[in-house]
């Protein structure tokens, strides 16, 4: 049975890899970063940019979190990519056929509070019970970092990060990298998982087996060499 389900897993994470690649999501070429490195591979979720892409998308980050196994009662999305994110997985976890009907709330927060009105900097659900924090990627860990205030804050617990791909990166310059990654710097500071859609992993067993893309292998693997975890 674990055996069954392992290969379920790994058809998942391949089957994203495959619609990152057809959205123009993934692309393998030579991209300055905003860390300044040249990376062979560029990951950017904004390209999620239609109603069936973003619906597709939901659907992965739904089955990714009933996967984990990671209790959970609602969603939060930072501001501004995790707006978008949270509630389009809200509705596909409310259409999943695990979860037996549940209907999954979910909140995000503003980036500047609102003096009139119901006023504050949160939208959406009450934070309450186990919260998952949802959001594209983690870099610098900030979004994780306010998102964790906002719901401690709140008087509920933050129970878990969904992204989409975990880069599986050190950060730092090369003379001086950071021993963790960003994902597993988050995980250990606030002593909670970090679940993700596909990982640089998948993307390089995903070369490895698509003839199409087998001159970019050599690159991304010399670049996880050089910077992975």
């Amino acid at each position: 049975m674990h055996f069954i389900w392992k290969h379920i897993m790994l058809s998942q994470r391949n089957e994203f890899v495959r619609f990152a690649l057809e959205q123009g999501v993934l692309r393998f070429g030579e991209f300055k970063v905003k860390s300044g490195r040249l990376s062979p591979y560029f990951f950017n979720a904004g390209l999620f940019n239609s109603g069936a892409a973003v619906g597709r998308l939901a659907q992965f980050y739904a089955q990714a979190l009933v996967s984990s196994g990671v209790p959970f009662d609602m969603l939060f999305g930072p501001a501004y990519k995790g707006i978008p994110l949270a509630a389009t997985t809200a509705v596909a976890l409310a259409q999943h056929p695990d979860l037996a009907g549940r209907d999954i709330p979910f909140a995000f927060n503003r980036k500047e509070a609102k003096a009139h009105g119901e006023g504050g900097t949160l939208v959406g659900a009450p934070l309450q019970g186990k919260v998952i924090i949802i959001d594209d990627v983690i870099t610098a860990g900030t979004s994780v970092r306010e998102s964790v205030d906002i719901i401690r804050a709140a008087g509920a617990e933050p129970a878990g990060v969904l992204i989409a791909l975990d880069r599986m990166e050190r950060a730092g310059t090369d003379q001086q990298l950071s021993s963790h990654s960003a994902v597993q710097e988050v995980s250990q500071k606030y002593g909670m998982p970090v679940i993700s859609i596909a990982s640089l992993a998948d993307i390089m067993f995903y070369l490895e087996n698509n003839s199409e893309l087998a001159a970019h292998q050599q690159s991304v693997a010399a670049y996880r060499q050089k910077y992975g975890v």
